[in-house]
């Protein structure tokens, strides 16, 4: 077993190595000069579409928010906990510096997928939208072979990732704070994923909208109130994540040494996984939305970066600076990490913060299995059909049991591997698809250039 774990790291750390950074930053950079930084100059328009009711007689099965709080569901997960809080303990404070670096460039490739998914969708014959990376890649590009690859790796994905490494993060949650049995831990998250399921995207998209801003909310206020206590810190954590992200200092109090390549790995790779931007996986929710126009909604989950790890993960990464918890130890004697250096951060920051990233980390493990369960269900469908649809749901909901109670070190490494795949065939189509969406944004920036001229005049 020890063995087969080793093989799988070092696949999973060539796939993740410096090429795929490159490639992800690269084509993030590419479309912000090609389309002259929408990003910045369409984010408050992006946001206040994200926000406001919209008719409901366009095509599509959720609404723009929804959209939006499904891929949320999917895209914050554990990562803005757990992630960022082994990001620093690797990687130093100047990781941060690196992440609010790709989550920028990070924006614009979630446009482009976006916009992309909105325009190839088309309906199955459930009446339900079918897009994503499968589509644009097979009808957009005509490689259907390329797009089952893709589907492959989504489902694997959705199998890893969005099931066995959350309900194990939830199991872990409950047995370690509340001392629960983990196999009942794992029946009662797969009952209540089964009922979400169920009703499909419509359900899917009613429970993220109600479930992911209450969460967020909650944790991201709780770690405002921390830093604002510690104001006087403030600065000197910024002066760090500044510094550090150019010398590669020495995290964890110097048991792990970090070079600057290390810090630089470690702030774009927790950025991809917080946001989700390139590896597709999240324009399957966008192709879901009502929309008039694929811009519209590509403008919506284009904010979503802005949430997910610019404000979120953040908010983590602060209230570990402010606190000093980097290179504490626990009782054992052992160094923190991950999610228990996150909940030790809160603890020392307010009366409960522990139980405060507990609640937060069950709520975001949640709405991430449900999220990840559409895209897999997406993926499954374009292989094999509609008709695939329901064994994958049973399939997925009994996988949840045994995730809340095996050992995930090889799990955690084929997910992060099935994401790495997933981000090849991704890239690559919104690069030589770059042509359609110059067009398409053409278009829709008019319509959206008139929009906000009449809202300044009232």
């Amino acid at each position: 077993m020890v063995e087969i774990l080793e093989i799988l790291l070092k696949i999973k750390n060539t796939i993740w190595s410096a090429p795929l950074l490159i490639f992800i930053l690269g084509t993030g950079l590419y479309f912000t000069f090609l389309l002259r930084g929408l990003q910045f100059r369409y984010l408050r328009y992006g946001l206040y579409q994200a926000f406001k009711s919209h008719k409901e007689k366009s095509k599509g099965d959720i609404s723009h928010f929804q959209s939006l709080m499904t891929f949320l569901a999917g895209a914050i997960g554990t990562g803005a906990i757990t992630g960022v809080a082994t990001g620093i303990a690797i990687g130093g404070m100047g990781m941060l510096f690196w992440m609010w670096v790709t989550a920028i460039f990070g924006m614009v490739i979630r446009y482009v997928e976006a916009l992309l998914a909105v325009h190839y969708r088309e309906m199955d014959s459930r009446g339900e939208m079918l897009g994503g990376p499968m589509e644009y890649i097979g009808r957009g590009l005509g490689w259907r072979w390329m797009a089952v690859l893709f589907s492959i790796f989504g489902v694997g994905a959705s199998l890893g990732l969005g099931n066995l490494v959350q309900a194990n993060a939830i199991s872990d949650a409950f047995v370690n704070d509340f001392a629960f049995n983990s196999w009942l831990v794992g029946c009662i998250v797969a009952v209540l994923t089964g009922l979400v399921l169920l009703r499909g995207i419509k359900s899917i998209g009613f429970v993220t909208a109600f479930l992911v801003p209450l969460m967020a909310v909650f944790y991201v206020v709780s770690g405002l109130i921390i830093l604002a206590l510690n104001f006087h810190h403030i600065p000197q954590v910024f002066s760090k994540i500044f510094s550090e992200a150019f010398t590669g200092q020495a995290a964890a109090g110097g048991f792990i040494g970090s070079t600057v390549m290390v810090t630089v790995r470690m702030g774009v790779s927790r950025a991809i996984f917080s946001s989700e931007a390139g590896l597709g996986a999240s324009a399957i929710a966008a192709a879901a939305a009502k929309t008039d126009h694929s811009g519209r909604q590509a403008m919506v989950a284009m904010t979503g970066v802005l949430l997910s790890t610019i404000v979120v993960c953040t908010v983590t990464g602060l209230v570990m600076g402010v606190m000093g918890v980097v290179g504490s130890t626990g009782r054992s004697g052992k160094l923190l990490a991950g999610t228990t250096l996150a909940i030790e951060a809160f603890r020392r920051g307010i009366p409960g913060g522990g139980i405060i990233v507990t609640v937060g980390l069950v709520l975001f493990a949640y709405s991430t299995i449900i999220a990840w369960a559409y895209y897999g269900e997406k993926c499954i469908e374009y292989i094999f059909s509609e008709r695939i649809i329901p064994i994958y749901r049973i399939f997925f909901v009994l996988l949840l049991i045994p995730g809340a109670v095996v050992d995930l070190n090889a799990v955690w490494a084929i997910a992060d591997i099935f994401n790495g795949l997933m981000s090849l065939p991704n890239l690559l189509a919104l690069v030589l698809l770059s042509g359609v969406v110059v067009t398409e944004t053409k278009k829709f920036l008019k319509v959206a250039d008139q929009e906000i001229a009449q809202r300044r005049k009232k």
